[in-house]
């Protein structure tokens, strides 16, 4: 095959994979503590000998996170979290722990903290954050500190990965860090707000337009390559 039909649909399978990440955002546009995601690609050159020259090919590797605080909105819910700033919760899974910035919590029936998944939230030492409801009002300052009816009863802590390029989408909003998870300074904590999805939705359509825009101008050079040849070979079979 021709190398720059080889070319091409290395692009094609590269520009697809950017097109699940963009179609991925715009679906998590109203998803609370989303981070948008977009993707890397790494160039491949290799060498055709000295009568050729070289062969450069592009090919999605990955994914990249993208950090950026998103916008808070206030809910007045005792259980919604926010941060302001950086960091992560850090929530108990059975897949292991998972660090998370959506900070839509209840209080389990034993009083646990959870995530609409049922997933723990873990305070600064590693263990559930536990809220008895039922004796008076919760408070929880921009520290961590939780306060029941003017007493604390536990902090919720805020972690980051050891390796933050080394962050990986581990489905929904969950992320998991291979390299490790630490307590960090710094994040504030809002009780009674949640944090939006960082997701720009224009910017984000706008992407997708160029994407699908490149694909096809990919797909009708291979359209017109594949017609080239097939007049090569008929023209072959009549002679």
């Amino acid at each position: 095959m021709d190398n720059a039909v080889y070319t091409t649909l290395n692009r094609q399978s590269g520009l697809m994979a950017e097109m699940r990440a963009v179609a991925n955002n715009i679906a998590n546009i109203s998803t609370t503590g989303f981070r948008k995601e977009g993707v890397i690609f790494a160039e491949h050159v290799a060498d055709l000998g000295r009568a050729e020259p070289s062969l450069s090919m592009a090919s999605a590797e990955g994914r990249l996170v993208n950090l950026a605080q998103g916008a808070l909105t206030r809910t007045g819910g005792p259980f919604d979290l926010a941060i302001e700033g950086e960091g992560f919760f850090q929530i108990d899974t059975p897949d292991g722990p998972r660090l998370t910035r959506a900070g839509a919590f209840t209080p389990s029936p034993e009083g646990e903290l959870v995530t609409p998944e049922g997933y723990r939230l873990l305070d600064l030492g590693g263990a559930p954050v536990f809220v008895p409801t039922d004796a008076g009002p919760v408070a929880v300052a921009q520290d961590g500190t939780v306060s029941v009816g003017g007493t604390p009863v536990a902090q919720v802590g805020l972690f980051q990965p050891a390796d933050p390029a080394g962050l990986i989408h581990a489905g929904g909003t969950r992320f998991e860090a291979p390299g490790g998870i630490e307590p960090m300074d710094g994040g504030a904590i809002f009780q009674g707000f949640l944090e939006n999805s960082n997701v720009d939705p224009v910017a984000e359509i706008a992407r997708m337009i160029e994407v699908q825009r490149a694909y096809e101008m990919g797909q009708g050079f291979l359209d017109s390559e594949d017609q080239r040849i097939r007049a090569v070979i008929q023209t072959l079979g009549r002679s």
